[in-house]
């Protein structure tokens, strides 16, 4: 009884923090992460963090979603054996709040004058009026959702 109540105890444990990173508590990696793609130490860049967590629990980090959907197109690449029902999130960094957003909640506006750690990157926004405001203020060429970000657009931000 008492190790149903411990397991019990866990899932809800892991279902609350789950609950505050998407609820606002900023991305936390450790000194020593490092983005799978690029090699860089994401803590430096807390303003573009993104982050996969996947259903094993293990996190990957990255400075930016250029990176992160370098990563998601091409896991087999960066990690091979998993795929991406694996993932349990994908968390980006609202430009405006700086909190956590689903990356699939998310709009994002390419080709504005802000760049990123690695230069041009995709700028996640929490709804489509700001992306929509964003694209003005910042000369953006374009507004997408998640599943519209493809290769060969991210080939043309490097």
């Amino acid at each position: 009884m008492r190790g149903v109540a411990l397991i019990a105890l866990a899932v809800l444990w892991g279902a609350a923090t789950g609950a505050l990173a998407q609820g606002g508590t900023p991305l936390k990696p450790s000194p020593g992460d490092k983005c799978p793609v690029c090699g860089m130490f994401v803590a430096k860049y807390p303003d573009f963090l993104a982050r996969v967590t996947f259903k094993d629990g293990s996190q990957r980090y990255f400075d930016g979603v250029k990176d992160l959907m370098k990563y998601y197109l091409n896991l087999p690449k960066y990690e091979p054996g998993k795929g991406t029902e694996e993932m349990a999130a994908i968390l980006v960094t609202d430009y405006y709040s700086l909190k956590p957003l689903d990356a699939f909640q998310a709009y994002y506006v390419v080709g504005s004058d802000v760049y990123g750690p690695m230069g041009k990157e995709l700028i996640p926004l929490g709804s489509e009026p700001e992306a929509r405001e964003f694209l003005k203020d910042h000369k953006g060429q374009a507004v997408l959702r998640f599943r519209e970000i493809s290769g060969d657009l991210l080939k043309s931000l490097d």
